[in-house]
C-alpha cells in the first residue's frame, strides 16, 4: 500500500512537470525575445532591483537563483530521499548507478574541454560542461510522459542532483575565491539540530522549515552555492514506509505545483536573456565553443552511457527497471543540457566579456541540441523492447 502511494506521488510530480515543462519552454522563448528587443535594458534593470533588508538585501535575480531554486532542490531532494528509502533507489545496486553515471558525466566532458583548450587562456573554463541543468532536464523527460519508464525519470533526477552537487563542489573548491568557514560551522550546527529532531521523531514540519531558512542563510554567506541547502534540508525531513502520509510526502505534495508551475518558469524567464551577436557564431568554432558544445552533447552522452555500462558489467549496479541501454543513451543526451549551472561557472571562469558571450551561446546551443536530440531519441525508443539485465 505504501509503495502504491509513493508511486502515485511520483507520477503526480511528473504529470505536473509535463505542463510545467511547456511553461518552461514558453518562458525561455519570451526571455530570448526580450533580450533581443528594446525591452532588454528595462528587464535587466528590473532583475537587478534590490529586495530585502539588512544582510538579506539581494537583487530579484539573486532571489530567483539562490532562494527559489533552493526550494526546487528541496523538492528534488525529497523525491530522491523517498526513493532511496522506499523505492527505485532503495537497493545498493540501483542507488549506485546514478552516482557512477554522474561521475562519468562530469569527468569525460571536463577532459574533452581541456583537450580542446589546453595551452589557451580559456582553459580555466574546464568546469563549464560538467554540469547538468536539473530543472530543464527533468522538464524535458517529464514531457515524454509514458514514453519512458518511471524508473528512468527517477534515475535522471538522481543523476542530475549528484551532478549538480558535484558541480557545486567544483565551484566551491576551484572557482570560489573565499570560503567563510564560520558560516559553514553554523550551517553544520543547524544540520546537527535537524538530524537530532529526525532521530527523536519530531514530525511537525514547522520545526524543520524554520531552521531550514537559517541553513540557507548560513550556506549562502559561506561562499558555497545556496541551493545545496535545499538538498541538505530534504534529507532531514522524516518519512516512513507505511500507508500513513509522512511529513516528507506532505511537503512534497505541497511543493510540486508551485515548483512546476511557478518557480521553474520564472527561473527560465530570468536566466535565458541572452542577446544574440554575430561574434557568437564564430565563437562556436573556437576552442572554447567546441570544448563546450562537444563536451556537453558528446561528452555527457559518452560519459553517462559508458560509466553506466561499466557499472552494470562489473556488477556494481543494475539498470533501472523497465529500461534498456537505448534509454540510458537517450538519458545521457538529456544530461548534456547544461544551461544554468554551466552559465554560472562560465561567469566565474572568465573576466573577458567576449569569452563570456561565446560561452553563453555555446552553452545554449549545446543545451538545445542535447534536449531536442535526447527527446526525439527517447520518444522513438518505446518501439524497442528493453534489454533484460
Amino acid at each position: 500500500m505504501a509503495k502504491l502511494i509513493n508511486l502515485e506521488a511520483f507520477q503526480r510530480f511528473f504529470r505536473s512537470g509535463q505542463v510545467g515543462g511547456f511553461l518552461l519552454l514558453i518562458c525561455v522563448a519570451i526571455s530570448l525575445i526580450i533580450a533581443n528587443t528594446a525591452s532588454k535594458q528595462g528587464f535587466e534593470t528590473f532583475l537587478q532591483t534590490k529586495l530585502g533588508f539588512g544582510a538579506v538585501n539581494y537583487s530579484i535575480l539573486a532571489w530567483i537563483n539562490d532562494a527559489l531554486m533552493a526550494i526546487f532542490f528541496l523538492l528534488v531532494g525529497l523525491e530522491i530521499k523517498r526513493e532511496l528509502l522506499e523505492g527505485e533507489l532503495s537497493s545498493v545496486k540501483k542507488a549506485s548507478l546514478p552516482v557512477i553515471a554522474a561521475l562519468g558525466g562530469m569527468l569525460i566532458p571536463a577532459l574533452i574541454y581541456f583537450l580542446f583548450n589546453r595551452g589557451t587562456e580559456s582553459v580555466s573554463g574546464w568546469g563549464i560542461p560538467m554540469a547538468t541543468d536539473i530543472a530543464f532536464a527533468l522538464a524535458i523527460i517529464a514531457m515524454l510522459g509514458k514514453s519512458v519508464p518511471t524508473s528512468l525519470k527517477i534515475f535522471l533526477a538522481a543523476l542530475a542532483i549528484v551532478d549538480d552537487l558535484g558541480a557545486i563542489l567544483v565551484i566551491a573548491i576551484f572557482y570560489t575565491n573565499q570560503i567563510h568557514f564560520d558560516y559553514l560551522l553554523m550551517a553544520g550546527g543547524i544540520m546537527l539540530i535537524l538530524g537530532l529532531m529526525n532521530y527523536f521523531g519530531v514530525k511537525n514540519l514547522f520545526f524543520y522549515l524554520i531552521p531550514g531558512i537559517l541553513l540557507w542563510y548560513f550556506i549562502h554567506h559561506s561562499g558555497i552555492h545556496a541551493t545545496i541547502a535545499g538538498v541538505l534540508l530534504a534529507f532531514t525531513i522524516p518519512t516512513n514506509n507505511t500507508d500513513v502520509e509522512s511529513p516528507l510526502e506532505k511537503l512534497e505534495h505541497f511543493l510540486t505545483t508551485p515548483v512546476n508551475y511557478l518557480i521553474m518558469p520564472v527561473f527560465a524567464l530570468a536566466n535565458t536573456n541572452i542577446t544574440f551577436q554575430k561574434e557568437m557564431i564564430s565563437g562556436l568554432c573556437s576552442p572554447l565553443g567546441l570544448g563546450i558544445v562537444v563536451g556537453l552533447f558528446v561528452g555527457k552522452t559518452i560519459g553517462v552511457t559508458f560509466f553506466s555500462w561499466l557499472a552494470v558489467k562489473l556488477k556494481f549496479a543494475n539498470l533501472p527497471s523497465g529500461a534498456g541501454w537505448k534509454h540510458v543513451l537517450g538519458l545521457g543526451m538529456l544530461a548534456g543540457i547544461g544551461f544554468t549551472m554551466s552559465i554560472f561557472i562560465a561567469l566565474l571562469s572568465f573576466s573577458d566579456p567576449l569569452h563570456i558571450l561565446e560561452a553563453k551561446f555555446a552553452i545554449l546551443t549545446a543545451s538545445v541540441l542535447s534536449g531536442v536530440v535526447g527527446f526525439v531519441f527517447l520518444k522513438s525508443v518505446k518501439k524497442f523492447k528493453p534489454r533484460e539485465t
